[in-house]
């Protein structure tokens, strides 16, 4: 389905090039072979026209074709959706973005007295991960909140610094419901969704339609041997403001449009879309983009700036990118984890193609190596993410992140570090960084995926 603001074809359009309409497609097609994923859609936004394609099976080896329509698991850019409902909410006057979060969820208690909206957005509230993968399934927002976030310590005091952290969407989608008086798929799918022309689909969440769209099944891609399996998605009803959507790219660049332009104002007026994408002054997102707003991360590329989301469900891996100065919305969703790699190869494509987008890129420490710093041995942690840093025998200092198989650091200036991390729970995360205290000059963190773990004993052993 289509809306007004938009004419989506996969022919030659007006506001795009000739490349972008009509040899973009078949370049998809072919990283799409390339990095084995089953199935993927793009669509591309510009100047009142969206080009989109699709190309694959739904589940590997059944012979259902992936269709305009279909929807995947995005993961992560659920959290949007739930920034947007909440932003529309504040610009409505029914939420203070600055106001403690007890006001709205008094279940939050002391906890609550010190954290806002702004904060829980924006990645800056200081709560801890928590996965309690026994409990998401069947709790609903208030039990999990009751019992696994506000029993949990935070990671640093609320508002001092980014550490991203899936529960403080878990208390935004229940201000959500607090205030609206509806479970947060009837609130999403009534104040967001619907207005935007977008037909909902939750993944596995009890209480909820089925899905009338058709939904892509996730793979685990092992592309040294060539192994692709279906991996089926988790019902998460605690984590549902976190990761409980499945749509498609062209109504991934429906939302985009909120920010492009004129907007959509009888949505979520300009004023309010423009604070989502405003990076909040003095954090630092770490491993995961140039800054972070109020649901947005920004990335600050040459020749321009975007924002947009990465997410990644079970065998899924989706993107969204906004450009607001240029008008342009460039949506991608595949149903495999080997998607990241299409994700990168394809907006290098994009580049030659005249789309100002540049592959986004891992911090990547410069300069000479430099040697381990001292004291930086121990256990991290971050709610449930568990890390240990050990210094061996051979005079390298090598990490465990959930209790996987140790990895050589290569440290650079400022703390800086490299090393190779095949699925953790921290990500596919190839830089980190220790964080020391100025005042001190001892280490007390580290940032790993946009995540920083707090140091909690010292380790000597080798």
């Amino acid at each position: 389905m289509s809306t007004p603001r938009q004419k989506v074809n996969s022919g030659q359009l007006s506001g795009m090039s000739l490349r972008i309409s009509e040899q973009i497609p078949s370049t998809f097609a072919a990283l799409a072979r390339k990095h084995k994923v089953p199935g993927a859609q793009f669509a591309i936004y510009r100047d009142g026209s969206t080009v989109a394609h699709e190309v694959g099976e739904l589940e590997f080896g059944t012979g259902l074709r992936v269709t305009r329509d279909a929807v995947f698991p995005i993961g992560s850019i659920t959290k949007i959706f739930t920034a947007t409902v909440a932003m529309i909410l504040v610009a409505d006057g029914d939420v203070d973005l600055d106001a403690p979060i007890r006001d709205y969820v008094p279940e939050m208690g002391d906890l609550g007295a010190m954290i806002s909206l702004r904060q829980l957005l924006s990645h800056t509230s200081g709560l801890a991960e928590s996965s309690g993968m026994e409990e998401k399934s069947s709790s609903s927002l208030c039990h999990y909140l009751v019992e696994r976030v506000c029993g949990g310590n935070l990671v640093q005091p609320p508002g001092t610094g980014f550490s991203y952290s899936n529960p403080g969407y878990i208390v935004a989608g229940r201000l959500i419901e607090a205030v609206t008086g509806m479970a947060w798929p009837e609130a999403v799918e009534s104040i967001l969704l619907r207005p935007l022309g977008i037909e909902p689909a939750f993944v596995n969440l009890p209480q909820t339609v089925p899905p009338r769209r058709q939904v892509a099944t996730g793979h685990s891609v092992n592309t040294a041997v060539g192994r692709i399996r279906p991996v089926r998605q988790e019902p998460v009803s605690a984590f549902a403001p976190a990761a409980a959507l499945a749509v498609s790219a062209v109504d991934l660049v429906k939302l985009g449009l909120i920010h492009v332009g004129p907007g959509r104002p009888e949505v979520l007026p300009a004023a309010y879309a423009t604070q989502m994408r405003r990076p909040v002054p003095r954090i630092d997102p770490f491993g995961l983009a140039d800054g972070w707003g109020l649901g947005l991360a920004v990335y600050r590329q040459q020749p321009a700036e975007w924002a947009g989301h990465d997410g990644n469900a079970s065998g899924t891996s989706c993107y969204l990118r906004i450009n607001p100065t240029d008008g342009w919305v460039v949506a991608l969703t595949s149903n495999s984890n080997t998607g990241a790699g299409l994700w990168r190869e394809f907006q290098a494509e994009l580049t030659l193609a005249g789309v100002p987008i540049n592959p986004s890129q891992a911090p990547a420490p410069g300069g000479p190596q430099a040697a381990p710093p001292r004291g930086c041995a121990g256990q991290y942690t971050n709610g449930d993410i568990q890390c240990t840093v050990k210094a061996g025998c051979d005079g390298a200092v090598y990490l465990s992140a959930d209790g996987q198989d140790f990895m050589r650091l290569t440290f650079y200036e400022n703390l800086t570090f490299t090393f190779s991390a095949p699925g953790t729970s921290l990500g596919a995360a190839s830089t980190g960084r220790f964080a020391r205290d100025p005042a001190t000059g001892e280490i007390y963190g580290i940032h790993i995926a946009g995540r920083l773990a707090r140091r909690r004993q010292r380790v000597v052993s080798t």
